[in-house]
């Protein structure tokens, strides 16, 4: 399999990185100002919920905030983070 290159400036330096999807693997969202998405599958699985439960708080308008990443929806931790808080029941 052939490796294709892109040069990629950052700063005064340059670096040179092969394209390909192994190129993600091991990347510091943070560095690069980035917050961490998660898929549905993650969602449901860190909710505890059915993945369906995830489609159905959508389509009753109840769900996190996502983005849509082609036919993909993807929830950024701080609107997770977010909608949860708004879920915390009041104190006793």
């Amino acid at each position: 399999m052939a490796i294709h290159h892109q040069s990629i400036t950052f700063g005064a330096s340059l670096w040179s990185l092969p394209v390909r999807g192994s190129h993600l693997v091991g990347m510091n969202t943070h560095e690069l100002g980035l917050e961490p998405l998660m898929g549905v599958e993650e969602l449901a699985e860190y909710l505890g919920v059915p993945v369906q439960t995830i489609y159905d708080w959508r389509v009753a308008g109840t769900a996190p905030r996502a983005f849509k990443c082609g036919k993909r929806l993807k929830f950024a931790v701080s609107d997770v983070r977010s909608w949860l808080e708004t879920r915390h029941e009041a104190d006793r």
